[in-house]
């Protein structure tokens, strides 16, 4: 089976999945392609992207005008045509779980843990509030407390504020841990992002991208617009399950983690496809000054070096 057959397979799995997200999938465009060149995208030209995934114009209308309405895309309409860009808000939301995705290793951990205690919000606020905490890859430690190993108390409290919850929830930083990996800890870990689910996760990821992979490296006919809609495919499929990853250290992980080889496959074959997708979407990308710039110095610091 050629590369190509093998990323028809990915489209193909991802179309038959229900409900159809196409705004998560905007999301994850807004965050490997359409912010580092500046951000701002005619709307066209977002068909454009994803119409080699079959998501239909009216499903871009619909998605985008529902992220919209969630504050995380703005508008700017110029004669007829529509411009969107991330909000504040919403970059804020998952710059940390895109800044995860490009990392090829974490610094090391101090063994302190951010915990926050949910317990005397309202009902309504602390429902978004838990949800916007396991969007940020919190853990859950039992009833209203959520935990994390690399979030600190000094990044917390600013989106408390943001959120209306500053006030009522209650935020503390614990000592480093002397001992990091007593049996305790690593059972309450497993239990607070329930690893085994999580594990199983990054199994499926590297069952679905390791055989395009292996073609890649044996009998490479993508195109540059399927290098596009590989490169999303693969950060969309990876993003998804780091969202729920806290990239705990390695001492508190199983000595056979699947996502070591998770990281290695989603680095090598970004690395193998970049070239060509950018290349096809400097011909389609648009906004209203004209194409979009070439991606900014950032870009090319993704997993340790893209050059």
């Amino acid at each position: 089976m050629s590369a190509k057959q093998q990323l028809e397979s990915l489209v193909q799995d991802f179309q038959e999945k229900r409900p159809l997200r196409a705004g998560s999938l905007i999301i994850t465009a807004y965050g490997d392609i359409i912010h580092p060149r500046g951000g701002n995208i005619w709307l066209g030209s977002l068909m454009k992207l994803l119409h080699p995934m079959r998501i239909n114009e009216r499903l871009v209308r619909t998605s985008v005008y529902r992220l919209v309405q969630q504050d995380w895309l703005q508008t700017e309409k110029v004669g007829r045509c529509s411009y969107y860009s991330v909000t504040g808000t919403g970059l804020r939301r998952f710059q940390q779980a895109f800044e995860h995705v490009y990392a090829l290793s974490t610094d090391d951990w101090s063994g302190s843990w951010c915990l926050v205690f949910l317990n005397q919000l309202e009902s309504e606020t602390r429902a978004k509030v838990r949800e916007e905490l396991k969007w940020l890859s919190f853990g859950s430690m039992a009833t209203g407390v959520m935990e994390h190993p690399r979030f600190t108390r000094h990044e917390l409290m600013p989106l408390l504020q943001e959120w209306g919850a500053l006030d009522d929830t209650i935020v503390m930083q614990t000592e480093p841990l002397e001992q990091r990996s007593p049996k305790a800890l690593r059972r309450q870990v497993k239990e607070s992002w329930n690893l085994d689910e999580l594990g199983l996760r990054y199994k499926h990821f590297l069952e679905k991208f390791r055989p395009l992979w292996h073609e890649l490296t044996t009998y490479d006919n993508l195109s540059l617009q399927d290098c596009t809609t590989a490169r999303l495919l693969l950060i969309h499929e990876y993003r998804k399950i780091l969202l729920r990853d806290p990239l705990l250290p390695d001492e508190l992980l199983p000595g056979d983690w699947e996502g070591r080889s998770a990281k290695q496959l989603c680095r090598n074959l970004y690395r193998a496809i970049y070239e060509r997708s950018d290349e096809h979407l400097s011909s389609i990308l648009e906004n209203a000054s004209g194409p979009l710039p070439s991606p900014n110095r950032g870009f090319y610091r993704r997993f340790g070096g893209l050059n």
